[in-house]
């Protein structure tokens, strides 16, 4: 479809749009729709598009400000993410590129990447203007994909605290030494009985650092009460993680549920404790869509698969906004298989029959769209197709591994549409690039 041949239904929702202009009051409309809503889940439609971090960034930005907002929760592994946590709080030595070097396991893009590495710098800057007393914003990992990363965190905090509950620690970990470093591995002995599972090991030494808990932070006050919470995540990430790699060969339902309610009781979790000492906690999250969209209005849902966007609506109803992004096309940085390197990658323009396509006709190349209007729904068709390119991208396979059928007005509360968009650029792409040009710079801050 040629931009200038509008058919009416796309010029009537570009013309019920918020138009996009590049600037920080773009999302004006955003914010008061967000209004005093303590959670606001900022997806992706890929997890490669510089226009969605960018405006992930600005928008968390202005709910910091203006709105009160201390965490960013984002689809990645809670110690490496700790680490981010560590440095924007002031707590740890180096630069944002040195808080970023722990998210090593595959797609390292997603975290290190140009806009989050500047994020990153401005987060840390924010924290340190603040007065003395004020709730600095932290940054936090919602995943359970880091099995081993977590063991050795869990020993650390122990061995800091108490040996010998370290020592016994280590003992029960040693049930998955004998998997190398590939928890897959583990997963599939322990689903075909090849080898003895570590369920109970895991879940025993999580229960075991819960009941020492008033032992662990009686001598340290508050530091000591977040180092507990970032090692009892860990212990309880071990567990779920345990589950989690065995029911990858029990099928996707399975595993896809148990990472998405790992997910969602992780982001409780970091609720209650930001929010322990009297003042609710407002947290932004970021995930792709198809995490982050109430899955109950997509054909994941019905086929069984529940989502963190679900869970979020399901536990805190009209204190959750749910904000998806959608592109029609442009370039994105993904891979063509799992594990293999990041390449940068044309994205076909939107098949017709999809929501993209049907936002590409709007008039406006970028826009908003507020799907809490009664009006602005009952534009949006009930069902289209809606596509989703994760951390792969496979464009000879368009429609079978990139789409799924979903009503998007029940899926969001609003939509941010950005017509032609670029990949984000890779840090180790960025290092490359100034090996061979010394002279070129990158500014930290959004």
């Amino acid at each position: 479809m040629a931009r200038g041949d509008l058919n009416p239904l796309s010029e009537a929702i570009g013309n019920a749009a918020t138009p996009l202009v590049g600037e920080s009051q773009d999302f004006d409309a955003l914010l008061d729709l967000i209004a005093e809503a303590r959670f606001v889940l900022l997806g992706e439609a890929t997890h490669g598009t510089h226009e969605f971090y960018r405006a992930r960034a600005e928008i968390t930005r202005r709910l910091i400000e203006e709105k009160g907002f201390t965490a960013v929760a984002v689809e990645g592994d809670w110690p490496d993410a700790y680490r981010v946590n560590r440095y924007v709080q002031g707590l740890g030595d180096g630069n944002a590129m040195d808080a970023l070097a722990g998210f090593e396991r595959f797609p390292q893009w997603m975290w290190r990447n140009h806009d989050v590495l500047g994020f990153v710098g401005w987060l840390r800057a924010h924290n340190a203007a603040l007065s003395m007393g004020a709730p600095q914003a932290g940054f936090y990992g919602l995943d359970l994909y880091s099995l081993y990363a977590s063991i050795e965190a869990v020993l650390a905090y122990l061995e800091t605290i108490d040996p010998e509950a370290a020592r016994q620690a280590r003992y029960r970990y040693a049930c998955f030494e004998h998997f190398g470093a590939d928890p897959q591995r583990y997963g599939l002995a322990a689903s075909f009985e090849l080898a003895e599972r570590c369920e109970e090991e895991a879940v025993q030494q999580l229960l075991e650092l819960r009941w020492r808990e008033a032992d662990f932070v009686a001598f340290d006050g508050g530091l000591a009460e977040d180092e507990f919470f970032f090692a009892e995540q860990n212990a309880r990430l071990i567990a779920n993680a345990e589950a989690y790699y065995r029911a990858m060969y029990q099928g996707r339902v399975s595993s896809w549920n148990l990472r998405d309610r790992h997910m969602a009781e992780t982001l409780e979790a970091l609720d209650a404790h930001l929010s322990r000492r009297g003042t609710p906690a407002k947290i932004v999250v970021w995930e792709h869509n198809s995490h982050l969209g109430d899955a109950r209005a997509t054909q994941m849902g019905w086929q069984g698969e529940l989502n963190v966007g679900q869970l979020v609506r399901e536990r805190y109803g009209q204190e959750a906004v749910l904000v998806g992004f959608t592109t029609y096309e442009g370039t994105v940085t993904a891979a063509s298989d799992w594990g293999a390197p990041a390449e940068l990658k044309r994205v076909r323009p939107a098949l017709p029959e999809s929501y993209e396509a049907l936002f590409h006709g709007a008039g406006p190349a970028n826009f908003m769209l507020n799907l809490r209007d009664a009006d602005v729904r009952r534009l949006v068709p009930r069902t289209r197709l809606e596509r989703a390119i994760g951390v792969i991208y496979l464009p000879e396979s368009e429609r079978f591994s990139h789409y799924f059928e979903a009503r998007l007005a029940e899926q969001f509360d609003a939509v941010f549409h950005y017509d032609r968009t670029r990949a984000v650029e890779p840090l180790e792409r960025i290092a490359r690039r100034e090996a061979e040009e010394p002279a070129e710079t990158y500014p930290v801050g959004v």
